[in-house]
């Protein structure tokens, strides 16, 4: 089955077209190799990605023909985050984090400083990323 495909059939991206782009950008990796879209894994295989700027790390289980719940797609694999990143995800979700702040009656972002927003985070992340890898 393909790494995409999985990814996004255990419910890890919500579309397959995000598992894919997250493959081009080299977020999905088998040990310390760069996986693309279409590699074929296999039931044992540990694979690592990035995503929302978490390291997350699953061992897959079960391959699925098609796109299950989330509680059948859960036996298809076993997380092997690390507790630290797991501790980083949930202060960031429950909002111990700090929470961004705009300028009193500035409103909502645009939808270009949306985007401009995203692709800030986007590069903090990254570097993160390849400075660990170093």
């Amino acid at each position: 089955m393909r790494i995409d495909k999985w990814l996004w059939c255990v419910r890890i991206f919500k579309s397959r077209s995000k598992a894919t782009d997250a493959c081009k950008k080299g977020h999905v990796k088998l040990g310390d190799a760069r996986l693309k879209a279409s590699y074929l894994v296999r039931k044992g295989d540990q694979i690592s990605l990035k995503k929302n700027g978490f390291n997350l790390t699953y061992r897959i289980v079960d391959l699925l023909d098609r796109r299950v719940s989330a509680t059948l797609a859960a036996p298809c694999y076993e997380n092997l985050t690390p507790p630290e990143e797991l501790n980083k995800f949930r202060d960031w979700f429950i909002g111990k984090a700090p929470a961004e702040r705009r300028m009193p009656g500035l409103g909502r972002p645009t939808k270009k400083e949306r985007r401009e927003i995203e692709s800030y985070k986007d590069e903090l992340y990254l570097d993160d990323w390849f400075l660990e890898e170093e």
